[in-house]
This record gives structure tokens, C-alpha cells and sequence, in this order.
């Protein structure tokens, strides 16, 4: 029989307004034609271009001005290959060129689901047993490209849900390269995008063990100068592409969390971000970051990555190695146990693992900690999110698949100082899509990131059908018994 859970009343569903405005590009040889055309153009013409579209898009962008001299910026070669002097352009004429370099994109605009809960850095000025929450999401725009975003929420006393409003713009983060590289994880992460090792060879063997971005892009532009070979050039850019995956991005202090998207920048994510799940680590000196584990994913390889924040406004991310790094679903535990990093995965699409590391970067050794038992969870289980510590041991919130692809929620319980014994699992799932979950971009789906404790309960915030979201909750102590009773 199954335990009883309430839906609350609130859904979040994907916003066609929440645009970001990127770089456009359609080729060299279009862009300096394009370049010719606009420099045709006199003064006034181009004034009473620039004029009314700034007008236009000021109300959809915060300070659209700097994205399109910043997108002009980046068409500077090709501007002076058309034979025109960069230094020399006006202002006017570079908002135009940028603004034709520049296009719209609805990050939500299919989708909005797969939530992750943690709580808030800042808990002030709230009213006794309220809980403020910062939530992510998988946004899905055109192309089915996935991107991170955030909402803020509160949870009163009585587990009611106040998801705040986003605001009025949205804007992607600053790209900062992270001043130094590992050689050694670099070069394993490398050999798993299937880079040749002989090529790697070629490279790195004129890098120090630990490098920077300016040092590796000058070995790659140095060997790219002496090749011809298509698929040589096409590891050179891998090898480029792959540096991106170590990154530092940071958002402007006048942002709200709504406000704020990660959004794929480098090659190996260029099909998206997929699934981020966030969990409040605390280290043995009491010491709290938010970690976020998720997939890069380029339309041929997946790379699961890891993202680290104190504040979400500023972010590091950097590939996660080693033979358990592999597939979907890594979700880290929210502390060490007995000296150790701890990590579930499903490195081989089906069964849960767990593993054990020194280090939070490098994951070997997977243990298979189980396996689909119950119909409904036959084709596979995985985790919806990092687990979460009671005094009755880990409860992991899993997702299953069954007949007809049909994706529930599970839960299980795991021995608090050996998480690879498995107290008890639920026979029943906790949530199946109902009669009004079930339609979607991807039909018969309940899905989720993370779930949290307030009170008495575990909310558990989810994906209705790759479409929206929305939150239910159940006891908490009710859900311990049962697990304890062996489901």
C-alpha cells in the first residue's frame, strides 16, 4: 500500500519571456559581407537603426548596450578583414554591428522541470518556522538546449509553498578561465572525450604538470599552425573545448537568483546542462559550500561535471574523473564519511553505485549498492538527488522506470556509517504521475533533483512530464517506519 502524500497547489511552468541575448554568427564569409553592408551605411542611417531597436530592447535586457559593443568586440577580425579600422568605428556603428551579430534566445521556452532544493545562504528577516530555499531548475529553450536556473521560495511553518516571482531580466554569467590545470586529470578527461593519445602527446608533452589557459592556447595554436590533417584540427579543438570545462563564472552583485543563468559556454555542453543536483555540504571544520553535480552533454559525450558556490553568484566547475565519473545520475552526499568523499552514481544506466574519494574531483571504485527489484522498477533505478542524513540512516530518494517507460518516485534507506547496506526500500512508489502529470514533452514522467527536510516533512519538489514542476510533500517519521520495515 502506498504511503500518502499531498501535492501542494503550486506549479512552475517554463516563461516564453525570459530571454537572454547571445552572440549570432553565421560564418566568415557572411559576416564580412554583412560587415561591407553596415559600413555602406552613413551616420544618420545608421543612428535611425540604432536608435529605435535600443529603444526596443532596453525593456527586454539590462544593459543591452554592453552585450552588443561586447558581441562586436568579438567580430573585431572580421570587421578589419573586411578592411575597415576597429579603433576608428564610432560607437553607433559598433551597437549596429553587434546588434546584427546578436540574436534572442528563450531559455524556457519548452520547458522548465527537474528540480534541485537547498537551503538559502541567507535565512534573515523571517517569520518563526519559515524556511527560505533557493531552487534550480532545467530550462529547455529551442533545440532542447538545458540550462541551470534558479527561483527563490519560502516554506512557513505549515509547509506551504511561496515560490517569489522572477524578475524582469535574465543574463548569463561572465567567462572567466581558471588560472590553473592538472595535467595529469587533464589528460585523462582528455583520452575520455576520445582525443588520440598520440596527439595528447604531441601537445602536453610542452606543458608543465599544472598550466594555464594562455599557456595551453598558445602549445594548440603553435601545433594547429603546422596541420592540415581535418581530424588533427578537430582534436586541437577538443583539447581547446575541453579547457572551457574548467571554468570560474560570476554574476553581477545587482542580480537576483532569478536573474541568473548558466548557460552552456563550452564545446562539450553544447547540447546542454542537464539535471543539476545541489546539496549544502559541511566539512569537518563546519565549513559550508553548495556543491552541484551534473551533465555536460555535446550530442556524443557525456561529461559529468561538478559545480561549487558559497554565495550563487559566483561558480566553479570542473569535470569529474575516474571510472566512476562515467553516465548520468552523480550526486554527492552532504559530508564525508569515515574521512571520505561519497558519491551515488549509475554508471552503467541501471543499478545505483556508490563510491568513496580523497578527493572531490576523482571517482574509482564504483559498488553496486542495488539493482531494480519491483516491477515498477525493473528497467532501472537512479537517484533523485543527494541523500539526505536522519538519525534513522540515509534516505535517498530514487527515480525508477517500469512499463511503458514510466518514471516514478522510490525511497530508501542506507546505514548512516556504511551507506552500502540497504536498510529498507519502498515497495510501492511514493509518486506517480496522475491523470494531470502525465502529458508533457516526455510523457508518464515524475522526476527530481533533491529534496528537503522542513518540520516534520520532506518536500520533494519534481518534474511533471518534462514540462513544469511542482512540489509534494510527505511525513517524514512516516516514511522512516515504513522504510525501516522494510518498505
Amino acid at each position: 500500500m502506498r504511503l500518502t502524500v499531498e501535492r501542494k497547489p503550486v506549479k512552475v511552468l517554463p516563461d516564453t519571456k525570459r530571454v537572454i541575448a547571445r552572440f549570432f554568427f553565421n560564418g566568415e564569409e557572411r559576416a564580412i559581407e554583412l560587415v561591407k553592408k553596415i559600413m555602406a551605411l552613413d551616420k544618420e542611417e545608421v543612428w535611425s537603426l540604432i536608435s529605435p531597436l535600443l529603444q526596443d530592447f532596453s525593456k527586454r535586457h539590462r544593459n543591452i548596450t554592453r552585450k552588443l559593443l561586447r558581441n562586436c568586440e568579438r567580430v573585431r577580425a572580421y570587421i578589419e578583414m573586411a578592411g575597415y579600422d576597429f579603433k576608428s568605428l564610432d560607437e553607433d556603428c559598433k551597437l549596429l554591428i553587434g546588434s546584427y551579430f546578436t540574436h534572442e534566445y528563450s531559455i524556457e521556452s519548452a520547458a522548465f522541470f527537474n528540480p534541485s532544493i537547498v537551503p538559502d545562504p541567507d535565512q534573515g528577516n523571517l517569520e518563526e518556522g519559515q524556511l527560505r530555499v533557493i531552487i534550480s531548475f532545467r530550462a529547455v529553450g529551442e533545440g532542447h538546449v538545458s540550462s541551470v536556473v534558479f527561483r527563490r521560495a519560502i516554506i512557513d511553518k505549515n509547509c506551504n509553498i511561496t515560490v517569489i516571482p522572477a524578475g524582469n531580466y535574465i543574463d548569463e554569467a561572465e567567462k572567466i578561465h581558471n588560472l590553473v590545470y592538472n595535467k595529469r586529470l587533464f589528460i585523462t578527461k582528455a583520452q575520455e572525450a576520445d582525443i588520440s593519445a598520440q596527439f595528447l602527446d604531441m601537445v602536453t608533452e610542452k606543458l608543465e604538470d599544472r598550466f594555464d589557459y594562455d599557456q595551453l592556447k598558445r602549445v594548440v595554436n603553435e601545433a594547429r599552425a603546422q596541420i592540415t590533417d581535418p581530424e588533427t584540427l578537430r582534436d586541437l579543438n577538443q583539447i581547446l573545448a575541453l579547457s572551457d570545462s574548467y571554468r570560474r563564472i560570476t554574476f553581477s552583485k545587482d542580480t537576483d537568483i532569478s536573474d541568473r543563468v548558466i548557460f552552456p559556454i563550452s564545446d562539450f555542453e553544447s547540447k546542454g546542462i542537464e539535471d543539476a543536483r545541489f546539496v549544502k555540504f559541511t566539512d569537518e571544520n563546519g565549513k559550508v559550500a553548495y556543491y552541484a553535480t551534473y551533465t555536460a552533454y555535446d550530442g556524443y559525450h557525456i561529461m559529468p561535471k561538478l559545480l561549487k558556490t558559497f554565495d550563487f553568484y559566483e561558480f566553479k566547475t570542473s569535470p569529474l574523473n575516474g571510472s566512476g565519473a562515467k553516465n548520468k545520475n552523480l550526486a554527492l552526499f552532504p559530508r564525508k564519511i569515515n574521512g571520505k568523499y561519497a558519491m551515488l552514481s549509475r554508471i552503467d544506466g541501471w543499478n545505483n553505485y556508490l563510491m568513496y574519494s580523497d578527493h572531490i574531483n576523482e571517482w574509482d571504485d564504483p559498488i553496486k549498492i542495488q539493482a531494480p527489484e519491483y516491477p515498477w522498477e525493473f528497467v532501472q533505478i537512479g537517484n533523485c538527488g543527494s541523500p539526505i542524513e536522519t538519525e534513522c540512516g540515509w534516505l535517498i530518494i530514487t527515480h525508477s522506470v517500469g512499463s511503458m517507460r514510466r518514471y516514478c518516485i522510490g525511497a530508501s534507506l542506507l546505514d548512516l556509517n556504511d551507506p552500502s547496506i540497504e536498510i529498507g526500500r519502498l515497495k510501492d512508489p511514493l509518486i506517480i504521475p496522475n491523470p494531470d502529470e502525465r502529458e508533457g514533452y516526455v510523457p508518464n514522467v515524475v522526476y527530481s533533483c533533491g529534496s528537503i527536510v522542513h518540520g516534520e516533512d520532506l518536500i520533494i519538489p519534481y518534474g511533471l512530464s518534462d514540462h513544469s514542476s511542482g512540489f509534494a510533500t510527505v511525513k517524514l517519521q512516516t516514511l522512516l517506519d515504513r522504510l525501516k520495515a522494510g518498505g
